[in-house]
């Protein structure tokens, strides 16, 4: 348990210092989530080896 928690904790901080998702500025849901989606895809992207940074 305490292993998986630290891989989610390490995804999560990687999404806010390097993707910085606290910083998305949307004006609807929709919008918050297309912005979501696309930093999702490309960290699975760099995760995958697919792109470089």
């Amino acid at each position: 348990m305490k292993r998986k928690r630290k891989v989610i904790e390490t995804v999560f901080s990687v999404l806010i210092d390097q993707y910085r998702i606290t910083e998305i500025r949307a004006n609807s849901v929709s919008g918050f989530e297309s912005a979501l989606d696309s930093i999702l895809l490309a960290y699975s992207l760099v995760i995958l080896g697919l792109v470089e940074r």
